[in-house]
């Protein structure tokens, strides 16, 4: 399995040549703190449990290519709203044959107005950069009661989580617990929010006003 990694790593890296993925150019930087720093959630129970999966905000495929990798069994949904960061995306889920892929070239504000997306998914990932009352409004619309919105963040937005609880409960979301993410982890926690209740159907707010304007 450790092989493949190092394959995925070298792949994203040659593409980071002709498209910016990433600013990461170092091959074990890179290993270390996209591929085993995605792979770390596969300890929570709440990401075991799950067998569909959106990772909100992928970027160049992370957490989700690697955890696709991981998981055969499970069906991931990569989402992003940067189309050529999507095409090299989608290229590395054809070149590692991952049939459990799909890529989505929306924002999250619209994609979450589709009744086949929206409460569809037992695990929301994010690894992206917001603040997390902004986050929990992008990925709780999506989330089924009773499954899991869990944020890779850092030992730094302990306040900041807090300070969201708010927001979350609005959404119909609660958090259940902050875990570390150890020593194979580059420095994050997760938050791990447990969907309660149905979200009301006017969030997502429009294109912009989450990041603009937090609950």
């Amino acid at each position: 399995m450790e092989e493949i990694y190092k394959k995925l790593t070298e792949y994203i890296l040659d593409w980071n040549e002709k498209i910016n993925v990433t600013a990461i150019r170092d091959p074990e930087e890179f290993y270390e703190k996209n591929i085993r720093d995605s792979l770390v959630v596969m300890e929570l129970p709440e990401f075991r449990d799950a067998k569909r999966i959106l990772d909100l905000g992928t970027g160049g495929g992370f957490p989700g290519l690697p955890l696709a990798i991981a998981c055969p069994d499970k069906e991931f949904f990569l989402l992003d709203s940067v189309a050529k960061k999507l095409k090299v995306v989608a290229a590395a889920a054809e070149e590692f044959g991952l049939e459990n892929v799909d890529v989505l070239n929306m924002r999250a504000e619209d994609l979450a107005k589709w009744p086949a997306y929206r409460e569809s998914f037992d695990a929301v990932v994010s690894r992206a950069v917001a603040n997390m009352s902004t986050l929990s409004e992008y990925c709780l619309p999506f989330v089924k009661k009773g499954g899991y919105f869990i944020a890779y963040k850092t030992e730094e937005a302990m306040d900041e989580i807090k300070a969201a609880e708010r927001a979350i409960s609005l959404l119909g979301g609660k958090i259940e617990k902050i875990v570390p993410g150890g020593i194979e982890c580059s420095g994050h926690i997760f938050a791990v929010v447990k969907k309660e209740r149905t979200t009301p159907s006017k969030y997502p707010r429009k294109a912009g006003l989450p990041s603009k304007s937090p609950l």
